[in-house]
């Protein structure tokens, strides 16, 4: 059965909203109405409450400030409007083809670690390499629902056992950071709060540091470096979303998959970690 996301009601006019949106990716009222085949006088009245946006230029002023989703229900909400993207949840049969997909493509990833995150990183599906990665983590991080950040970041996490820890420490809150700059998501807001604040764990500052400079041997993109049954692994991550999706779930859905940053990575993980 589909659903349609309801977005909660703010309190706060759609113009107000579209205004911040502006604002957020620094467009000026000029630019978002040529942009948007409308004018700037026109759009000045909708952000001041003086004109009423119809459903379509709501729709339309959105898609040219690239508002997420589940965002674009919020305006229309604000407007008046019933949601137009519904939310469906994954297990739904309409996306019966979705999910079959995405488990063909983490099965089909093994050895190496794959797995899909939606928009606060709890974690929906995994393959087997992730799986052998969270070995000996604390049980309060493996009891559902699991959060990727919370798994990695976490001291009695994976955290003691990344050996780059303040550096992939760092560029996975910058991650956040700039996800947080471009949505408003209180889920995700407090996330981060929560996951910022977590202690550097025991050891961490004894660490190994990437170097930077020339001549040095350093990886073509920061890697995540972890000790694993006795062997240093190296991993680069890549992140895959869906384009132009017309559902709220699926418009936040994330395939982040760790490919072995150099050979003798990749040969460990082939091998099954045999001793």
């Amino acid at each position: 059965m589909t659903t349609v996301a309801v977005a909660p009601d703010t309190g706060v006019g759609v113009g107000a909203l579209l205004r911040e949106w502006r604002d957020r990716r620094r467009i000026s009222q000029l630019e978002l109405a040529l942009r948007a085949d409308s004018s700037a006088r026109h759009i000045s009245f909708i952000e001041t409450g003086r004109s009423r946006p119809s459903q379509e230029m709501v729709l339309r002023l959105a898609d040219h400030l690239d508002v997420p989703v589940r965002e674009r229900n919020a305006l229309l909400i604000a407007a008046g409007y019933a949601p137009h993207y519904p939310e469906r949840p994954l297990d739904d049969p309409a996306l019966d083809g979705l999910r079959e997909g995405l488990e063909r493509l983490l099965k089909g990833y093994e050895p190496f670690p794959a797995l899909v995150v939606d928009g606060t990183y709890r974690v929906l599906a995994a393959n087997s390499g992730i799986a052998m990665l969270m070995e000996g983590i604390a049980d309060h991080l493996r009891t559902p629902p699991l959060n990727a950040m919370r798994i990695t970041l976490h001291p009695q996490g994976l955290a003691p056992r990344i050996l780059n820890f303040r550096e992939w420490r760092g560029h996975l809150l910058h991650q956040m950071e700039r996800q947080l700059a471009l949505m408003r998501s209180t889920p995700l807001r407090a996330l981060y709060d929560e996951v910022s604040a977590y202690p550097m764990p025991e050891g961490g500052t004894a660490q190994i540091e990437m170097s930077t400079g020339e001549g040095t041997g350093l990886p073509f993109a920061l890697p995540m470096v972890i000790e694993h049954a006795g062997r240093t692994l190296s991993f680069t991550s890549t992140i895959a979303t869906f384009n132009t999706p017309m559902d709220v779930t699926v418009s936040e859905l994330a395939l982040e998959t760790f490919l072995p940053a150099d050979p003798e990575t990749a040969a460990a993980l082939r091998q099954g970690f045999t001793p």
